[in-house]
């Protein structure tokens, strides 16, 4: 019965270890963030540079920079605004103050919907690569290494 439960609990591991490594932007991410994020972030939201040339505006129009593209939206993961994804959609349990990024509660209707939800970013990004460094400094945060950003791995 103990080989039974194990080769169970060891199989199960395997699984969720191998459906982790298949998340990808095309089944998992894009339809995601056409769901919970496109009002916003969509084909009609300005591109990262435009959207920081005239913030105000864009923001008044409730419309934040483009990210209905996997080009687009690793821009926020990666570089150039490095770890935006990550600081925006956090849950607070990686900040100093346990405050969620603002954009948490658009991720579901329920916390256990936003937690699900999270996950499958953060699976998608890599637990490992889950930083909410930004590319230079910033006050007592560091810059991200690249160690870190050699943990990335948002597979298309």
């Amino acid at each position: 019965m103990l080989r039974i439960t194990l080769a169970l609990l060891l199989g199960a591991f395997f699984s969720v270890a191998a459906w982790a490594d298949n998340i990808t932007y095309r089944k998992h991410i894009g339809p995601l963030l056409a769901e919970k994020c496109a009002s916003c972030h969509g084909a009609d939201a300005p591109y990262l540079g435009d959207f920081e040339e005239d913030k105000k505006k864009f923001e008044a129009m409730l419309k934040g920079p483009r990210m209905d593209t996997y080009a687009d939206l690793i821009f926020y993961v990666g570089w150039p605004d490095t770890g935006a994804v990550m600081r925006r959609l956090d849950d607070g349990k990686n900040t100093s103050d346990g405050k969620p990024g603002n954009m948490y509660q658009w991720l579901g209707a329920t916390d256990e919907e936003r937690q699900k939800n999270l996950n499958l970013v953060k699976e998608w990004v890599g637990k490992d690569a889950w930083k909410l460094n930004r590319w230079a400094a910033r006050g007592k945060v560091p810059a991200i290494t690249k160690e870190d950003m050699d943990k990335i791995k948002v597979k298309y």
